[in-house]
C-alpha cells in the first residue's frame, strides 16, 4: 500500500507536469510564424509524449496493485492489514481527488465502515474527515453522503468510544458542507450524547450541538448589545435552555455545561445576561421565561459557575482534580473575582424574587460558596452582605425543605470564615438566627411533652419544622454550646413510653442526637475537653446507642431504618478502630456490640433487606406500579445492607454472620431455580442480577485475607454442599440442580488464600465423579468455572465465564495436563487458621478420584460456514465445511479457527450490487441495516487519470464492465464487509 502511495505522488506529479507541457506548448503554437519557435515545439511534443507513456505505465502498474493486493486485502483476515488499505486509500483520495474520489472508491470505504474491528472503523472516518474538511470537494462526495450518512449517523453509537468521537466529528463537518443533509432525527441522535458519562464524546457532541443550534446569526441579530436579555447572548441563553428543557434530564445539567465548555465557554460565561433574564421585566412583545425555564437557567447558571471555579468536569466525567497550568490558574482566578463582583449585588435580589420557591432558592444558596469572600471588603460591598444574609434569615422561616435548610447552613458555613474580616458580622447573624431557634424548640418542647395532654397537629408541626431547622444547622456547625442533648433525650424516650410520637419528629431527633455526640466526639479528640466531657460523651453514647436498639422494634419501619443506619454508623465510629492514628486516649469510649445487639441488626437485616420487591409496600406508600418508587425502595435497602457489611469487614460484629448473610443469595437462588425451572438461561436478568450482588457482596470483605479466612472458608463449604445438594430430576449423568450455583460461589475465590484454594479445590473433588470431570458441555460450564478459580498456582482473581454459549458455538481450548494431587491435605499452620476449618482435613470414606485440570475457556466462537453454492468453491478455507476443516488440520490444531467469519447473502456483490448481511456494532440496539448502496456502480475500474487540459482527447472515466467469470479470479465471494459476531 505505501508503494502505490508512491506512485499514486508519481502520477500526481506527472499529471502537473503533462498540463504545464500542455501550456508551452500551446502558447508557443499560439505565436505568430515569425516568433514562433519549431525546435522547441518539436521538443515540447516530445517531452509530451513521454510524459504520456510514462504515466499509462504508472497506470498500469497502479492499476495491477489495486486489482492484485487492494481489492484482496482491504478484506484480509488480519485487521491491521485492513487498516493500512482503509487509511491509504484515504490518502489517495485526498492527494489525487481528481482521479481518485468518485464513488468506484468510495464505496469501499463505506463498506468497511461495518467492520468488526474499531481500528479499522476508525481509520474509515478518519479517511472521511481528511475529505469533508476540503469544502472544495463536498460536490463530489454528495451520493457517498447520501448512500452512508444513516451508517455515519448509527457510528456515534459505536461500542468503541474512539470511533463514536470520530463520527461525531465526521458529522460536523457534514455539518459545514451543508444543513440540509443531516435530518432532525440524525441531529437528535446525537444531541443526546452531551449527557454520556464518556467526555471525548459529550464534547464532540456539544460541539455538534453548538454548530448546529448556536453558529448561525441571521441579518437582524448583527446589531443587538453584547450584553443583557436583548442580546445574542440572552437569545441563545433561552436556546440552551429550551434544549435542556426537552431533553428531560433535568438533573444532569452539570453534564451539558461540561459537554459545551469548550466551545461555548464565552456565552456559559455570560453572567450578566442570566441575571438580566432572570430580574429584568420583558420588552413589549418578548414572551417571558416560565417557571420551569427560570428554574433550568438558575440550574444552568450555577454548574457554569462551578465549573468556572472548580475547573474540572462533573463526577463520572474525570478521573480526578487535574494540576491546572499558570494560565488556567490566572483565568480561574479572574472567574472568581468577577462572579463575586457580580453575584454579590444580584444574589439578594435574586433571593428577594425567589423566595418562595424551593428549587430556585436551593441552587441560588449554593452560589456563595464559590465566592471570593474578600472582595467584600476590598469591594466595599458590605451592604450587599447585610441584605444576603438579611435573605438567607427570611428563607430559614419560610421554609422546612431539608434541601433548602442545608443549603442555608452550608451558606453560612462558608461565609463564616476567620481567614476574613466579614467573619463577625456573619458569626453575629448566625448566633442571633441559632439562639432564637433552640429558645424556641426549648419552649415548644416543654408544651408539647406536658403529662396527660395530647399534642395536637399544630403543636407537632412547630416542633417538627423547628428540629428540622436545628437538625440541618447542626449537621454543619458546632452548637454544642446549646446542650441540646437532654432535649432531644427526653423527646425520644417519649416517643418510646407513649408510641404515638409522629415518625419524623423521631427521625429528626435521632439525627440531631447523632450530630450531637459527633461534635462532642470531635472535640474530645482534639484534645481540648477534659476528662469529665469523655465521662459525659461515653454515657451519652451508650444511652443513645441503647435508646436506637430499643428503636429496631418499633411498628414504623422507616423509624427503624433510621434507627439501623444511625446505629451502624455509631459502632463503626466508636469501634476498636477509634484508638488508630495514636488516638489511644479514647479507648474509653470503645463500644463493642453484645449479643443480642448483634442478633437484633442481623435480623433487622434478613427481614428488611432480603425480601421480594412486592413485599416491600411500607417505602412506596401503596404505589406498587410505580417504577420510580421500586428504585428508590431498592437503593434503600442495599444502603442498609453496605451499613450492616461494613460492621463484618471491621470486625465489629462476628465474622460468620457473612456466612447468613450469604446464605441469603441461596435463598434467592432457590426461588429463581422455582420460577424458571432447571433448565433456566444463566444469561438472564434474573441470575446475572444474582452474580453481580455476588460480586459486590465478594468486595466488601476487603484485601485482608488473613481477617476473613475463616468467614470465606466457610463460605465456599457450604456454597459446596448447596450446589451438590439436589440431584438432577433428569437423572444420572445430568449436572445436579443446583450446580449453577457455583458460578456465582466463583465471585468469592480470589477471597481465598493460595494454600486455601488447594484445599478447597480437594473438598469440592469429594462431591465430584469421574465422569464430572470429563464433562465439556455448556451445563457443566459452572463446574468448570469455579474448578478454574480453584486451580492450584493460578490467579487470585475469579475467572468470569460467559454463559449462555450454545454448544455448537462454544470453543474450548486445551492444555496441558496437571496431575492433581490426591489424599488429605491440611491447612498451614501459623495463619491464623481456626479449628473451624476442620471440615476440610477430615478423612474421607471414599478415594478421591484423580482429576483432570479444567480447560482454559476462550472468548472465540467457532462459526460453521453457510452453505456456499457450487460455483464459489474457490473460496478455500472459507467455503470448506467444517469436517473438511478439521480433516486439513493436524489434530492438535483443531482448537483453531479462522481470525474472522465472512458471510453473504445470495449471490457475490459485484454480480447483483447487493452488500452482505451485516451485524452492527452499536451500543444500543437498532434494526438492520438497509442495502445503502443500491444504484451505485460497484464494479471494480482501471485507474484511469483524468485528461489533462488541452491534451489530445481521451474517453471519459468510466469503469470496465465487469466479468462474472472474473469472480473466480478475484476471490471475491468472500464478504466484503466483515460481519459482527
Amino acid at each position: 500500500m505505501k508503494l502505490m502511495t508512491a506512485l499514486v505522488n508519481v502520477a500526481l506529479n506527472l499529471s502537473i507536469n503533462m498540463d504545464n507541457t500542455q501550456r508551452q506548448y500551446e502558447a508557443e503554437r499560439n505565436k505568430v510564424m515569425a516568433k514562433r519557435a519549431n525546435d522547441r515545439l518539436e521538443l515540447l511534443l516530445q517531452k509530451r509524449k513521454e510524459l504520456q507513456e510514462n504515466q499509462d505505465e504508472i497506470e498500469n502498474m497502479m492499476n495491477a496493485i489495486f486489482k492484485g493486493v487492494f481489492v484482496h486485502r482491504y478484506r484480509d483476515a488480519i485487521a491491521e492489514v485492513r487498516a493500512i488499505c482503509i487509511e491509504e486509500i484515504g490518502v489517495w483520495m485526498k492527494m489525487y481527488s481528481d482521479a481518485f474520489l468518485n464513488d468506484s472508491y468510495l464505496k469501499y470505504v463505506g463498506w468497511t465502515m461495518h467492520d468488526k474491528q474499531g481500528e479499522v472503523r476508525l481509520r474509515c472516518l478518519t479517511a472521511l474527515q481528511g475529505l469533508y474538511y476540503n469544502r472544495e470537494l463536498n460536490t463530489r462526495l454528495e451520493l457517498f453522503t447520501s448512500r452512508f450518512k444513516d451508517r455515519i449517523v448509527s457510528m456515534a453509537l459505536d461500542k468503541e468510544y474512539d470511533v463514536a468521537v470520530q463520527a461525531i466529528k465526521l458529522l460536523t463537518l457534514v455539518l459545514h458542507s451543508s444543513d440540509e443533509v443531516l435530518t432532525a432525527e440524525d441531529c437528535e441522535s446525537v444531541y443526546h450524547l452531551v449527557y454520556s458519562a464518556h467526555r471525548p464524546v459529550a464534547v464532540a457532541a456539544g460541539e455538534f450541538l453548538y454548530k448546529k443550534l448556536f453558529s448561525h446569526r441571521g441579518p437582524e441579530e448583527e446589531g443587538m448589545p453584547r450584553r443583557g436579555r436583548q442580546s445574542l447572548n440572552g437569545n441563545l441563553i433561552k436556546t440552551t435552555v429550551f434544549f435542556f428543557l426537552e431533553s428531560e434530564l433535568h438533573e444532569h445539567g452539570a453534564y451539558l455545561v461540561d459537554s459545551l465548555w469548550e466551545c461555548a465557554g464565552e456565552l456559559l460565561k455570560d453572567w450578566e445576561s442570566m441575571i438580566s433574564l432572570l430580574l429584568d421585566e420583558p420588552m413589549p412583545g418578548e414572551e417571558a421565561l416560565t417557571d420551569h425555564q427560570e428554574t433550568a437557567l438558575i440550574e444552568i447558571m450555577l454548574c457554569a459557575i462551578r465549573q468556572a471555579c472548580e475547573c474540572h468536569p462533573p463526577v463520572g466525567r474525570g478521573t480526578g482534580k487535574r494540576v491546572l497550568t499558570a494560565k488556567e490558574k490566572k483565568t480561574q482566578l479572574d472567574d472568581r473575582t468577577r462572579i463575586t463582583e457580580i453575584f454579590a449585588v444580584a444574589l439578594p435580589l435574586l433571593l428577594a424574587k425567589y423566595s418562595v420557591d424551593a428549587e430556585k432558592v436551593t441552587n441560588l444558596l449554593q452560589l456563595p460558596q464559590f465566592f471570593d469572600l474578600e472582595i467584600y471588603t476590598t469591594g466595599r460591598l458590605e451592604k450587599h452582605l447585610e441584605s444576603l444574609l438579611r435573605q438567607i434569615r427570611e428563607v430559614v422561616e419560610k421554609h422546612t425543605e431539608t434541601d433548602v435548610l442545608e443549603a442555608c447552613s452550608m451558606t453560612y458555613h462558608a461565609l463564616c470564615n476567620e481567614e476574613f474580616t466579614i467573619f463577625n458580622r456573619v458569626d453575629i447573624a448566625r448566633s442571633q438566627l441559632l439562639d432564637e431557634l433552640v429558645d424556641k424548640f426549648n419552649r415548644l418542647l416543654e408544651d408539647f411533652l406536658l403529662e396527660g395532654e395530647e399534642p395536637d397537629e399544630d403543636d407537632a408541626y412547630q416542633v417538627l419544622s423547628t428540629l428540622k431547622r436545628i437538625t440541618a444547622f447542626h449537621n454543619a456547625h458546632d452548637l454544642s454550646k446549646w446542650d441540646l442533648f437532654t432535649s432531644n433525650y427526653k423527646l425520644l424516650n417519649t416517643g418510646l413510653q407513649n408510641g404515638d410520637m409522629p415518625e419524623q419528629i423521631v427521625i429528626h431527633a435521632m439525627q440531631c442526637t447523632h450530630y450531637i455526640i459527633l461534635w462532642h466526639l470531635a472535640k474530645v479528640s482534639e484534645g481540648s475537653s477534659t476528662k469529665g466531657n469523655m465521662v459525659t460523651l461515653r454515657k451519652q453514647m451508650r444511652a443513645f446507642c441503647l435508646m436506637c436498639q430499643r428503636y429496631l422494634t418499633s411498628v414504623n419501619t422507616t423509624v427503624k431504618e433510621q434507627a439501623f443506619t444511625i446505629l451502624c454508623d455509631a459502632l463503626m465510629i466508636f469501634s476498636h478502630q477509634i484508638v488508630s492514628s495514636g488516638r489511644e486516649q479514647l479507648e474509653a469510649l470503645i463500644y463493642t456490640p453484645d449479643s443480642p445487639l448483634q442478633a437484633e441488626l442481623l435480623n433487622f437485616i434478613l427481614d428488611h433487606v432480603f425480601i421480594d420487591q412486592d413485599d416491600d409496600n411500607n417505602s412506596t406508600d401503596g404505589q406498587q406500579d410505580d417504577e420510580a418508587s421500586k428504585i428508590e425502595a431498592l437503593h434503600k435497602r442495599r444502603n442498609l445492607l453496605a451499613a450492616y457489611c461494613k460492621l463484618i469487614i471491621y470486625n465489629v460484629v462476628e465474622m460468620n454472620t457473612g456466612a447468613d448473610i450469604f446464605k441469603q443469595y441461596m435463598r434467592l437462588f432457590n426461588e429463581m431455580l422455582s420460577d424458571l425451572g432447571c433448565n433456566f438461561d444463566r444469561s438472564s436478568s434474573s441470575f446475572c442480577g444474582i452474580k453481580e450482588l455476588a460480586r459486590r457482596f465478594s468486595l466488601t470483605f476487603g484485601l485482608d485475607q488473613l481477617k476473613t479466612r475463616e468467614a470465606i472458608a466457610m463460605l465456599h463449604k457450604d456454597g459446596i454442599e448447596f450446589a451438590f445438594k439436589e440431584p438432577s430430576p433428569q437423572g444420572e449423568g445430568n449436572p445436579p440442580l443446583n450446580l449453577a450455583f457455583l458460578d456465582i460461589l466463583s465471585e468469592f475465590s480470589s477471597k481465598l488464600l493460595r494454600q486455601d484454594k488447594k484445599t478447597v479445590h480437594l473438598y469440592l473433588e469429594r462431591f465430584m465423579t469421574f465422569q464430572m470431570a470429563l464433562q465439556r458441555e455448556d451445563c457443566w460450564l459452572p463446574l468448570i468455572s469455579y474448578r478454574n478459580s480453584l486451580q492450584a498456582g493460578g490467579d487470585d482473581d475469579t475467572m468470569s465465564v460467559i454463559s449462555g454459549y450454545s454448544s455448537r458455538s462454544s470453543s474450548i481450548r486445551t492444555k496441558k495436563a496437571k496431575p492433581a494431587s490426591t489424599g488429605k491435605r491440611k491447612l498451614p499452620e501459623g495463619e491464623g487458621c481456626s479449628t473451624d476449618a476442620v471440615w476440610m482435613n477430615q478423612e474421607q470414606n471414599v478415594q478421591t478420584p484423580v482429576m483432570m485440570p479444567s480447560p482454559h475457556l476462550t472468548s472465540t466462537v467457532l462459526r460453521d460456514p453457510k452453505k456456499m453454492r457450487p460455483e464459489e468453491s474457490y473460496m478455500g478455507v472459507y467455503a470448506m465445511t467444517s469436517e473438511q476443516q478439521h480433516q486439513q488440520l493436524p489434530p492438535q490444531q483443531h482448537h483453531h479457527q479462522t481470525p474472522m467469519d465472512y458471510n453473504r447473502r445470495g449471490s457475490g456483490l459485484m454480480e447483483d450490487d447487493e452488500e452482505p448481511i451485516v451485524e452492527d456494532v452499536m451500543m444500543s440496539s437498532e434494526d438492520r441495516l438497509e442495502d445503502l448502496n443500491e444504484g451505485m456502480d460497484f464494479d471494480t475500474m482501471d485507474i484511469d487519470l483524468p485528461p489533462s487540459k488541452n491534451r489530445r482527447e481521451r474517453s471519459e472515466l468510466k469503469p470496465d464492465y465487469f466479468d462474472p467469470s472474473s469472480i473466480m479470479d478475484d476471490s471475491v465471494g468472500i464478504g466484503l464487509l466483515l460481519r459482527v459476531q
